[in-house]
């Protein structure tokens, strides 16, 4: 766990967390060493322990702010909207906005979960469940309601979060479409792919048998980084 400490302290705490998320992004978590991180930010090795117990809590810290982040900003959008597909589009281009300017947060929160021990795994993991159960129940209403066609809305959950943070694996900046042009095309994607309005639709209304939910697989792997622009 991250400790507590005074003004001065905080600011060297958050050094060394900014560090060590480019750090774990260029190299991976387990690549990654204490000597490196403390050079990084001009410290001894040892003296990193004052404001972090190991590398562990290092992580959980980093995954843990991430994720309480995205779901505290997701809220703040959604307050006062009540409407299912206004809501449906403030979540897409909350998602997309979010993801296409944290780029190393996002791939450590979903690539080094793996990385986290059990305890500090199933907090990370009750946050992603309450950040999935906001779209989960977007949809849900609109089904109600009669505006989607969704038979399905945890699998469809997970099959729209899977392509909106997809944008992670090929977005860069200064890319021939803006963000507003990005947000416009994913969004009508998903829209169309609820209201019927694309064979997207038939996946995401089509019953499925049900599936584990993906925070409850362990990552395999790691993606190639390189990205292309738009």
């Amino acid at each position: 766990m991250a400790r507590t400490i005074g003004s001065n302290g905080a600011r060297t705490a958050q050094a060394i967390r900014q560090a060590g998320v480019q750090l774990i992004y260029r190299h991976g978590y387990e690549a990654m060493s204490l000597r490196q991180l403390a050079a990084e930010v001009g410290l001894q090795s040892g003296s990193l322990y004052k404001y972090f117990d190991n590398k562990q809590s290092l992580l959980f810290d980093i995954v843990r702010d991430h994720m309480e982040d995205l779901l505290g900003k997701a809220e703040a959008d959604l307050a006062g909207v009540e409407d299912p597909l206004a809501r449906l589009k403030v979540f897409c281009a909350f998602h997309l906005r979010y993801h296409m300017t944290r780029l190393a947060h996002v791939f450590i929160a979903n690539m080094e979960i793996r990385s986290l021990d059990e305890a500090h795994r199933a907090v990370v993991v009750g946050l992603r469940r309450r950040y999935e159960g906001l779209l989960e129940g977007i949809l849900r209403q609109g089904a109600e309601l009669g505006v989607f066609e969704v038979r399905e809305p945890k699998v469809a959950t997970y099959a729209i979060i899977s392509m909106l943070t997809g944008i992670c694996m090929w977005y860069l900046p200064g890319g021939r479409l803006s963000q507003d042009e990005i947000v416009d095309s994913y969004t009508a994607l998903v829209i169309g792919g609820v209201t019927g309005g694309t064979p997207l639709a038939e996946s995401l209304s089509a019953p499925l048998a049900p599936v584990a939910a993906p925070a409850d697989l362990p990552a395999r792997g790691k993606p190639v980084r390189k990205a292309a622009r738009a």
